[in-house]
Protein backbone atom coordinates (compact mmCIF):
# COMPACT_ATOMS: atom_id res chain seq x y z
CA UNK A 1 0.00 0.00 0.00
CA UNK A 2 1.45 3.35 -1.00
CA UNK A 3 2.76 5.56 1.77
CA UNK A 4 1.19 8.52 -0.06
CA UNK A 5 -2.18 7.41 1.31
CA UNK A 6 -1.05 8.10 4.84
CA UNK A 7 2.00 10.37 4.94
CA UNK A 8 2.76 13.21 2.57
CA UNK A 9 6.00 13.36 0.64
CA UNK A 10 6.79 16.71 2.28
CA UNK A 11 6.58 15.15 5.73
CA UNK A 12 8.76 12.23 4.64
CA UNK A 13 11.39 14.55 3.21
CA UNK A 14 11.28 16.58 6.43
CA UNK A 15 12.06 13.48 8.45
CA UNK A 16 14.91 12.49 6.18
CA UNK A 17 16.45 15.98 6.15
CA UNK A 18 16.27 16.53 9.95
CA UNK A 19 17.08 13.14 11.40
CA UNK A 20 19.35 11.65 8.76
CA UNK A 21 22.34 12.57 10.90
CA UNK A 22 21.02 10.65 13.88
CA UNK A 23 19.17 7.67 12.40
CA UNK A 24 20.24 5.63 9.34
CA UNK A 25 17.95 6.15 6.30
CA UNK A 26 17.20 2.44 6.21
CA UNK A 27 15.77 2.63 9.74
CA UNK A 28 13.53 5.56 8.70
CA UNK A 29 12.26 3.57 5.72
CA UNK A 30 11.42 0.61 7.95
CA UNK A 31 9.73 2.86 10.50
CA UNK A 32 7.56 4.62 7.94
CA UNK A 33 6.69 1.27 6.38
CA UNK A 34 5.47 -0.07 9.73
CA UNK A 35 3.43 3.08 10.37
CA UNK A 36 1.74 2.83 6.98
CA UNK A 37 1.01 -0.86 7.47
CA UNK A 38 -0.48 -0.28 10.92
CA UNK A 39 -2.73 2.48 9.62
CA UNK A 40 -3.88 0.33 6.71
CA UNK A 41 -4.74 -2.57 9.03
CA UNK A 42 -6.69 -0.23 11.29
CA UNK A 43 -8.61 1.20 8.32
CA UNK A 44 -9.44 -2.29 7.07
CA UNK A 45 -10.68 -3.53 10.44
CA UNK A 46 -12.88 -0.51 11.02
CA UNK A 47 -14.68 -0.66 7.68
CA UNK A 48 -18.25 -2.03 7.46
CA UNK A 49 -18.86 -5.51 6.07
CA UNK A 50 -20.95 -6.36 2.99
CA UNK A 51 -22.08 -9.84 2.06
CA UNK A 52 -23.21 -11.58 -1.11
CA UNK A 53 -26.03 -13.82 0.03
CA UNK A 54 -26.23 -15.52 -3.35
CA UNK A 55 -26.62 -14.93 -7.08
CA UNK A 56 -28.54 -16.54 -9.95
CA UNK A 57 -27.82 -16.72 -13.68
CA UNK A 58 -30.69 -17.12 -16.09
CA UNK A 59 -30.55 -20.18 -18.30
CA UNK A 60 -32.88 -19.91 -21.33
CA UNK A 61 -35.00 -22.92 -22.37
CA UNK A 62 -33.47 -25.41 -24.80
CA UNK A 63 -35.92 -24.27 -27.47
CA UNK A 64 -33.85 -21.06 -27.82
CA UNK A 65 -30.51 -22.84 -28.28
CA UNK A 66 -28.74 -22.21 -31.60
CA UNK A 67 -25.75 -23.54 -33.45
CA UNK A 68 -23.37 -21.11 -35.12
CA UNK A 69 -24.74 -22.03 -38.52
CA UNK A 70 -28.30 -21.33 -37.34
CA UNK A 71 -27.22 -17.86 -36.20
CA UNK A 72 -25.67 -17.16 -39.61
CA UNK A 73 -28.85 -18.28 -41.35
CA UNK A 74 -31.02 -16.09 -39.11
CA UNK A 75 -28.81 -13.09 -39.84
CA UNK A 76 -28.91 -13.87 -43.56
CA UNK A 77 -32.71 -13.86 -43.51
CA UNK A 78 -32.85 -10.67 -41.45
CA UNK A 79 -30.90 -8.41 -43.80
CA UNK A 80 -29.52 -8.27 -47.32
CA UNK A 81 -25.87 -8.87 -46.48
CA UNK A 82 -23.35 -8.84 -49.29
CA UNK A 83 -21.41 -12.01 -50.12
CA UNK A 84 -18.31 -10.41 -48.56
CA UNK A 85 -20.17 -9.69 -45.33
CA UNK A 86 -21.55 -13.21 -45.13
CA UNK A 87 -18.08 -14.65 -45.60
CA UNK A 88 -16.76 -12.28 -42.94
CA UNK A 89 -19.56 -13.30 -40.55
CA UNK A 90 -18.82 -16.95 -41.16
CA UNK A 91 -15.11 -16.49 -40.41
CA UNK A 92 -15.92 -14.43 -37.33
CA UNK A 93 -18.20 -17.15 -36.03
CA UNK A 94 -15.62 -19.88 -36.60
CA UNK A 95 -12.92 -18.05 -34.65
CA UNK A 96 -15.12 -16.40 -32.00
CA UNK A 97 -14.71 -19.06 -29.32
CA UNK A 98 -18.47 -19.69 -29.11
CA UNK A 99 -19.89 -23.20 -29.10
CA UNK A 100 -22.85 -24.86 -30.78
CA UNK A 101 -25.50 -24.27 -28.09
CA UNK A 102 -25.76 -20.60 -27.22
CA UNK A 103 -29.09 -18.76 -26.95
CA UNK A 104 -31.01 -16.24 -29.05
CA UNK A 105 -34.19 -14.49 -27.92
CA UNK A 106 -37.63 -15.67 -29.03
CA UNK A 107 -38.03 -12.58 -31.20
CA UNK A 108 -34.84 -13.29 -33.15
CA UNK A 109 -35.97 -16.88 -33.77
CA UNK A 110 -39.43 -16.05 -35.03
CA UNK A 111 -40.34 -16.18 -38.69
CA UNK A 112 -40.16 -13.45 -39.76
CA UNK A 113 -37.70 -12.12 -37.20
CA UNK A 114 -39.45 -9.88 -34.64
CA UNK A 115 -37.38 -6.96 -33.31
CA UNK A 116 -40.34 -4.94 -32.06
CA UNK A 117 -40.51 -3.19 -28.72
CA UNK A 118 -43.00 -5.78 -27.52
CA UNK A 119 -40.63 -8.64 -28.36
CA UNK A 120 -37.75 -6.87 -26.60
CA UNK A 121 -39.83 -6.37 -23.47
CA UNK A 122 -40.83 -10.03 -23.53
CA UNK A 123 -37.13 -10.95 -23.55
CA UNK A 124 -36.46 -8.53 -20.68
CA UNK A 125 -39.21 -10.06 -18.55
CA UNK A 126 -38.08 -13.59 -19.34
CA UNK A 127 -34.46 -12.94 -18.36
CA UNK A 128 -34.91 -10.52 -15.45
CA UNK A 129 -37.80 -12.28 -13.76
CA UNK A 130 -36.21 -15.67 -14.40
CA UNK A 131 -33.00 -14.66 -12.61
CA UNK A 132 -34.68 -12.77 -9.75
CA UNK A 133 -37.28 -15.50 -9.11
CA UNK A 134 -34.52 -18.08 -8.76
CA UNK A 135 -32.44 -15.80 -6.54
CA UNK A 136 -35.29 -15.06 -4.13
CA UNK A 137 -36.14 -18.76 -3.99
CA UNK A 138 -32.52 -19.62 -3.14
CA UNK A 139 -32.13 -16.96 -0.45
CA UNK A 140 -35.62 -16.84 1.02
CA UNK A 141 -35.43 -13.05 1.07
CA UNK A 142 -38.78 -11.25 0.95
CA UNK A 143 -39.59 -8.13 -1.07
CA UNK A 144 -39.90 -5.97 2.05
CA UNK A 145 -36.28 -6.76 2.96
CA UNK A 146 -34.95 -5.21 -0.27
CA UNK A 147 -34.20 -1.51 0.12
CA UNK A 148 -32.04 -0.96 -2.99
CA UNK A 149 -32.55 -2.04 -6.62
CA UNK A 150 -29.93 -1.51 -9.32
CA UNK A 151 -30.52 -2.69 -12.90
CA UNK A 152 -28.25 -2.39 -15.91
CA UNK A 153 -28.92 -3.01 -19.59
CA UNK A 154 -26.62 -1.18 -21.93
CA UNK A 155 -28.55 -0.70 -25.18
CA UNK A 156 -32.15 -1.32 -24.14
CA UNK A 157 -34.27 1.39 -22.53
CA UNK A 158 -38.00 1.32 -21.90
CA UNK A 159 -40.62 3.32 -20.03
CA UNK A 160 -41.29 2.44 -17.27
CA UNK A 161 -37.70 1.38 -16.65
CA UNK A 162 -36.48 -2.15 -15.95
CA UNK A 163 -35.90 -1.20 -12.31
CA UNK A 164 -39.53 -0.03 -12.04
CA UNK A 165 -40.58 -3.27 -13.70
CA UNK A 166 -38.90 -5.15 -10.84
CA UNK A 167 -40.41 -2.93 -8.14
CA UNK A 168 -43.86 -3.55 -9.64
CA UNK A 169 -43.45 -7.29 -10.09
CA UNK A 170 -42.19 -7.95 -6.55
CA UNK A 171 -44.25 -5.20 -4.87
CA UNK A 172 -41.27 -3.53 -3.24
CA UNK A 173 -41.76 -0.73 -0.73
CA UNK A 174 -42.37 2.93 -1.56
CA UNK A 175 -39.03 3.90 -0.01
CA UNK A 176 -36.95 1.53 -2.13
CA UNK A 177 -33.95 3.20 -3.79
CA UNK A 178 -34.30 2.27 -7.46
CA UNK A 179 -31.62 2.89 -10.09
CA UNK A 180 -31.68 2.05 -13.80
CA UNK A 181 -28.30 2.21 -15.57
CA UNK A 182 -27.81 2.10 -19.34
CA UNK A 183 -25.11 2.55 -21.96
CA UNK A 184 -22.30 1.54 -19.61
CA UNK A 185 -21.10 -1.57 -21.41
CA UNK A 186 -19.81 -4.94 -20.27
CA UNK A 187 -18.14 -3.63 -17.10
CA UNK A 188 -21.38 -2.29 -15.63
CA UNK A 189 -22.34 -5.52 -13.84
CA UNK A 190 -19.38 -5.15 -11.48
CA UNK A 191 -19.69 -1.37 -11.49
CA UNK A 192 -23.20 -1.92 -10.11
CA UNK A 193 -21.73 -3.96 -7.26
CA UNK A 194 -19.57 -0.97 -6.36
CA UNK A 195 -22.62 1.29 -6.45
CA UNK A 196 -24.56 -1.14 -4.25
CA UNK A 197 -21.69 -1.16 -1.74
CA UNK A 198 -21.67 2.65 -1.57
CA UNK A 199 -25.44 2.76 -1.04
CA UNK A 200 -25.27 0.07 1.63
CA UNK A 201 -22.74 2.20 3.51
CA UNK A 202 -25.36 4.87 4.14
CA UNK A 203 -28.52 2.72 4.32
CA UNK A 204 -28.37 0.41 7.28
CA UNK A 205 -29.91 -3.02 7.83
CA UNK A 206 -31.08 -3.70 4.29
CA UNK A 207 -30.44 -5.70 1.12
CA UNK A 208 -29.48 -4.56 -2.37
CA UNK A 209 -30.76 -6.40 -5.45
CA UNK A 210 -28.45 -6.01 -8.45
CA UNK A 211 -29.63 -7.21 -11.88
CA UNK A 212 -27.51 -7.07 -15.00
CA UNK A 213 -28.47 -8.15 -18.52
CA UNK A 214 -28.31 -7.22 -22.18
CA UNK A 215 -31.55 -7.37 -24.14
CA UNK A 216 -30.53 -8.64 -27.58
CA UNK A 217 -33.80 -8.50 -29.54
CA UNK A 218 -33.22 -5.00 -30.89
CA UNK A 219 -29.42 -5.22 -31.05
CA UNK A 220 -29.04 -6.94 -34.41
CA UNK A 221 -27.09 -4.88 -36.97
CA UNK A 222 -28.45 -5.04 -40.54
CA UNK A 223 -25.63 -3.37 -42.46
CA UNK A 224 -22.34 -4.40 -44.05
CA UNK A 225 -19.65 -2.57 -42.05
CA UNK A 226 -17.21 -5.18 -40.64
CA UNK A 227 -16.57 -3.20 -37.43
CA UNK A 228 -20.29 -3.41 -36.59
CA UNK A 229 -20.80 -7.08 -37.52
CA UNK A 230 -18.74 -8.44 -34.63
CA UNK A 231 -21.58 -7.87 -32.14
CA UNK A 232 -23.95 -9.99 -34.23
CA UNK A 233 -21.63 -12.95 -33.79
CA UNK A 234 -20.65 -12.83 -30.12
CA UNK A 235 -23.53 -11.37 -28.06
CA UNK A 236 -26.16 -13.76 -26.70
CA UNK A 237 -29.19 -13.84 -24.43
CA UNK A 238 -28.56 -13.97 -20.68
CA UNK A 239 -28.61 -12.14 -17.37
CA UNK A 240 -27.85 -12.45 -13.68
CA UNK A 241 -29.18 -11.24 -10.34
CA UNK A 242 -27.24 -10.90 -7.08
CA UNK A 243 -28.29 -10.00 -3.56
CA UNK A 244 -26.02 -8.06 -1.21
CA UNK A 245 -26.60 -7.28 2.45
CA UNK A 246 -25.06 -5.14 5.18
CA UNK A 247 -26.90 -6.97 7.98
CA UNK A 248 -24.40 -8.69 10.34
CA UNK A 249 -26.91 -11.50 10.90
CA UNK A 250 -26.70 -12.43 7.21
CA UNK A 251 -23.03 -13.36 7.38
CA UNK A 252 -23.61 -16.99 8.36
CA UNK A 253 -25.90 -17.70 5.40
CA UNK A 254 -23.97 -15.72 2.79
CA UNK A 255 -21.55 -17.13 0.24
CA UNK A 256 -19.03 -14.31 -0.05
CA UNK A 257 -17.85 -11.16 1.66
CA UNK A 258 -17.15 -8.13 -0.54
CA UNK A 259 -13.61 -6.96 0.12
CA UNK A 260 -12.88 -4.46 -2.67
CA UNK A 261 -14.54 -2.87 -5.70
CA UNK A 262 -12.18 -0.81 -7.87
CA UNK A 263 -13.26 1.14 -10.93
CA UNK A 264 -11.13 2.75 -13.66
CA UNK A 265 -12.26 4.86 -16.61
CA UNK A 266 -10.20 6.24 -19.49
CA UNK A 267 -13.09 8.02 -21.26
CA UNK A 268 -11.15 11.31 -21.30
CA UNK A 269 -9.05 9.76 -24.07
CA UNK A 270 -10.65 10.04 -27.53
CA UNK A 271 -9.11 6.69 -28.47
CA UNK A 272 -10.77 5.02 -25.48
CA UNK A 273 -14.08 6.82 -25.85
CA UNK A 274 -14.50 5.87 -29.51
CA UNK A 275 -13.22 2.28 -29.48
CA UNK A 276 -16.73 0.88 -28.81
CA UNK A 277 -19.48 3.25 -29.89
CA UNK A 278 -23.07 3.02 -31.07
CA UNK A 279 -23.67 4.85 -34.33
CA UNK A 280 -25.40 4.63 -37.69
CA UNK A 281 -23.60 3.47 -40.80
CA UNK A 282 -23.75 5.32 -44.15
CA UNK A 283 -27.08 3.61 -44.93
CA UNK A 284 -28.66 4.62 -41.63
CA UNK A 285 -28.42 1.18 -39.99
CA UNK A 286 -27.74 1.43 -36.26
CA UNK A 287 -24.94 -0.71 -34.88
CA UNK A 288 -22.08 -0.83 -32.38
CA UNK A 289 -18.69 -0.08 -33.89
CA UNK A 290 -15.73 -1.95 -32.41
CA UNK A 291 -12.57 -0.26 -33.67
CA UNK A 292 -9.20 -1.88 -34.24
CA UNK A 293 -7.84 0.03 -31.22
CA UNK A 294 -9.84 -2.15 -28.80
CA UNK A 295 -6.92 -4.28 -27.57
CA UNK A 296 -4.68 -1.24 -27.15
CA UNK A 297 -7.31 0.55 -25.09
CA UNK A 298 -8.35 -2.54 -23.12
CA UNK A 299 -4.77 -3.40 -22.20
CA UNK A 300 -4.03 0.12 -20.99
CA UNK A 301 -7.24 0.38 -18.94
CA UNK A 302 -6.86 -3.09 -17.42
CA UNK A 303 -3.28 -2.33 -16.39
CA UNK A 304 -4.41 0.91 -14.77
CA UNK A 305 -7.18 -0.88 -12.88
CA UNK A 306 -4.81 -3.57 -11.63
CA UNK A 307 -2.34 -0.90 -10.50
CA UNK A 308 -5.10 0.44 -8.22
CA UNK A 309 -6.25 -3.01 -7.08
CA UNK A 310 -2.87 -4.64 -6.45
CA UNK A 311 -1.90 -2.65 -3.33
CA UNK A 312 -5.24 -3.59 -1.77
CA UNK A 313 -5.06 -7.35 -2.29
CA UNK A 314 -1.36 -8.22 -2.19
CA UNK A 315 -0.11 -10.29 0.76
CA UNK A 316 1.44 -8.32 3.62
CA UNK A 317 4.93 -9.43 2.66
CA UNK A 318 4.44 -8.27 -0.92
CA UNK A 319 3.02 -4.93 0.25
CA UNK A 320 5.98 -4.35 2.54
CA UNK A 321 8.40 -5.07 -0.28
CA UNK A 322 6.49 -2.79 -2.65
CA UNK A 323 6.32 0.06 -0.13
CA UNK A 324 9.96 -0.22 0.87
CA UNK A 325 10.91 -0.26 -2.81
CA UNK A 326 8.84 2.90 -3.38
CA UNK A 327 10.51 4.71 -0.46
CA UNK A 328 14.02 3.66 -1.39
CA UNK A 329 13.58 4.87 -4.96
CA UNK A 330 11.75 8.06 -3.94
CA UNK A 331 14.50 9.18 -1.56
CA UNK A 332 17.42 7.71 -3.52
CA UNK A 333 18.58 5.50 -0.67
CA UNK A 334 19.78 2.98 -3.27
CA UNK A 335 19.65 2.51 -7.03
CA UNK A 336 17.09 -0.29 -7.50
CA UNK A 337 14.47 -1.19 -10.10
CA UNK A 338 10.73 -0.73 -9.41
CA UNK A 339 9.16 -3.75 -7.76
CA UNK A 340 6.65 -5.53 -10.00
CA UNK A 341 3.99 -7.16 -7.78
CA UNK A 342 2.76 -10.65 -8.59
CA UNK A 343 -1.02 -10.26 -8.44
CA UNK A 344 -1.52 -13.98 -9.02
CA UNK A 345 -0.23 -14.64 -5.51
CA UNK A 346 -3.22 -12.80 -4.08
CA UNK A 347 -6.06 -14.74 -5.77
CA UNK A 348 -7.36 -18.29 -5.81
CA UNK A 349 -9.95 -17.87 -8.59
CA UNK A 350 -9.82 -15.54 -11.58
CA UNK A 351 -12.96 -14.66 -13.57
CA UNK A 352 -12.32 -12.15 -16.39
CA UNK A 353 -15.09 -10.93 -18.69
CA UNK A 354 -15.43 -13.23 -21.71
CA UNK A 355 -15.33 -10.52 -24.41
CA UNK A 356 -14.29 -12.50 -27.47
CA UNK A 357 -11.36 -14.83 -28.07
CA UNK A 358 -8.83 -12.09 -29.00
CA UNK A 359 -9.69 -10.21 -25.80
CA UNK A 360 -9.31 -13.36 -23.70
CA UNK A 361 -5.93 -14.04 -25.31
CA UNK A 362 -4.81 -10.48 -24.58
CA UNK A 363 -5.89 -10.63 -20.92
CA UNK A 364 -4.10 -13.95 -20.50
CA UNK A 365 -0.95 -12.49 -22.04
CA UNK A 366 -0.73 -9.26 -20.06
CA UNK A 367 -1.51 -10.95 -16.73
CA UNK A 368 0.48 -14.12 -17.37
CA UNK A 369 -2.47 -16.34 -16.47
CA UNK A 370 -2.47 -20.08 -17.08
CA UNK A 371 -5.04 -21.97 -19.15
CA UNK A 372 -6.52 -23.30 -15.89
CA UNK A 373 -6.98 -19.73 -14.65
CA UNK A 374 -8.66 -18.77 -17.93
CA UNK A 375 -10.82 -21.90 -18.03
CA UNK A 376 -14.03 -20.44 -16.60
CA UNK A 377 -13.89 -17.48 -18.99
CA UNK A 378 -13.26 -19.57 -22.10
CA UNK A 379 -15.88 -22.17 -21.20
CA UNK A 380 -18.49 -19.48 -20.47
CA UNK A 381 -17.87 -17.91 -23.88
CA UNK A 382 -18.17 -21.36 -25.44
CA UNK A 383 -21.38 -22.37 -23.62
CA UNK A 384 -23.30 -19.10 -23.26
CA UNK A 385 -21.56 -16.64 -25.57
CA UNK A 386 -20.92 -13.05 -24.53
CA UNK A 387 -23.83 -12.16 -22.24
CA UNK A 388 -22.26 -8.73 -21.70
CA UNK A 389 -22.14 -7.45 -18.12
CA UNK A 390 -23.53 -10.70 -16.66
CA UNK A 391 -20.80 -12.96 -18.06
CA UNK A 392 -18.61 -12.85 -14.93
CA UNK A 393 -21.48 -14.36 -12.94
CA UNK A 394 -21.76 -17.32 -15.30
CA UNK A 395 -18.02 -17.78 -14.74
CA UNK A 396 -18.37 -17.75 -10.96
CA UNK A 397 -21.22 -20.25 -11.34
CA UNK A 398 -18.82 -22.44 -13.36
CA UNK A 399 -16.30 -22.40 -10.53
CA UNK A 400 -19.02 -23.33 -8.03
CA UNK A 401 -20.39 -26.13 -10.22
CA UNK A 402 -16.88 -27.58 -10.43
CA UNK A 403 -16.72 -27.64 -6.63
CA UNK A 404 -13.67 -25.37 -6.60
CA UNK A 405 -14.83 -22.62 -4.23
CA UNK A 406 -13.63 -23.37 -0.71
CA UNK A 407 -13.94 -21.43 2.51
CA UNK A 408 -11.60 -18.40 2.69
CA UNK A 409 -10.80 -18.61 -1.04
CA UNK A 410 -10.08 -15.26 -2.71
CA UNK A 411 -12.16 -14.56 -5.82
CA UNK A 412 -11.35 -11.88 -8.40
CA UNK A 413 -13.91 -10.80 -11.01
CA UNK A 414 -12.78 -8.25 -13.59
CA UNK A 415 -14.84 -6.78 -16.44
CA UNK A 416 -14.13 -4.17 -19.11
CA UNK A 417 -16.19 -2.44 -21.74
CA UNK A 418 -17.21 0.70 -23.58
CA UNK A 419 -16.22 4.06 -22.20
CA UNK A 420 -13.59 2.64 -21.83
CA UNK A 421 -14.04 1.26 -18.31
CA UNK A 422 -12.64 -1.54 -16.20
CA UNK A 423 -13.96 -2.71 -12.85
CA UNK A 424 -12.57 -5.28 -10.43
CA UNK A 425 -14.48 -6.89 -7.57
CA UNK A 426 -12.63 -8.93 -4.96
CA UNK A 427 -14.49 -11.40 -2.76
CA UNK A 428 -13.64 -13.76 0.08
CA UNK A 429 -15.57 -17.03 0.28
CA UNK A 430 -17.34 -17.29 3.64
CA UNK A 431 -18.06 -20.97 3.18
CA UNK A 432 -17.32 -23.87 0.87
CA UNK A 433 -19.93 -23.87 -1.90
CA UNK A 434 -21.72 -27.15 -2.53
CA UNK A 435 -21.26 -28.01 -6.20
CA UNK A 436 -24.70 -29.60 -6.25
CA UNK A 437 -26.49 -26.28 -5.64
CA UNK A 438 -28.82 -25.14 -8.44
CA UNK A 439 -26.70 -23.69 -11.18
CA UNK A 440 -26.91 -22.98 -14.95
CA UNK A 441 -24.05 -25.46 -15.43
CA UNK A 442 -25.45 -28.28 -13.31
CA UNK A 443 -26.68 -30.55 -16.10
CA UNK A 444 -23.57 -30.19 -18.31
CA UNK A 445 -20.66 -29.46 -15.97
CA UNK A 446 -19.17 -32.95 -16.36
CA UNK A 447 -18.70 -32.22 -20.08
CA UNK A 448 -16.37 -29.30 -19.31
CA UNK A 449 -13.77 -28.12 -19.90
CA UNK A 450 -13.96 -28.78 -23.60
CA UNK A 451 -10.37 -29.51 -24.58
CA UNK A 452 -10.61 -28.70 -28.29
CA UNK A 453 -13.17 -25.90 -28.33
CA UNK A 454 -13.28 -25.72 -32.12
CA UNK A 455 -10.79 -26.85 -34.79
CA UNK A 456 -11.04 -23.34 -36.26
CA UNK A 457 -10.96 -21.43 -32.96
CA UNK A 458 -7.22 -20.85 -33.14
CA UNK A 459 -7.34 -19.59 -36.70
CA UNK A 460 -6.54 -15.94 -37.22
CA UNK A 461 -9.40 -13.71 -36.12
CA UNK A 462 -10.65 -12.03 -39.32
CA UNK A 463 -10.72 -8.56 -37.77
CA UNK A 464 -7.16 -7.27 -37.35
CA UNK A 465 -6.90 -5.44 -34.01
CA UNK A 466 -3.92 -3.19 -33.39
CA UNK A 467 -1.45 -4.98 -31.07
CA UNK A 468 -1.38 -3.69 -27.49
CA UNK A 469 2.40 -3.27 -27.56
CA UNK A 470 1.72 0.05 -29.26
CA UNK A 471 0.71 1.53 -25.88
Amino acid sequence: MSLLEFISNDFSRFLFSHIAGFIPPSAVVIGLTLIALSLSLFAFRSSPEFFLLDFACYKPPSSLACTKEMVIQRLKMHANFSDESLEFLSNLMKTSGLGEETYLSEGLLRQPMDTSGKAAREEAKMVVFGAVDELLEKTGVKGEEIGIVIVHSSNYNTIPSLSSMIVNRYKLGENVLSYNLSGMGCSAGLLSIGLARDLLKVNQNTCALVVTTEITTQGCYKGDEPSKLIGNCIFRMGGAASLLSNRPTDRRRSKYQLIHAVRTTTASSDLSYNCIIQEEDHHGHMGITITKDLLVVASKTIRSNIASLAPLILPTSERLIRLANHLIRSFHVANIKPHVPNVKRAVDHFFPHVGARPVQDEVQRILGMSERQMEASRMTLYRFGNTSSSSVWYELAYGEAKGRIKRDDRVWQIAYGSGFKCCSVFWKAIRTVDHEEKNPWSDVIDEFPVVDVDPHSRDTFPYAFEPSKSI
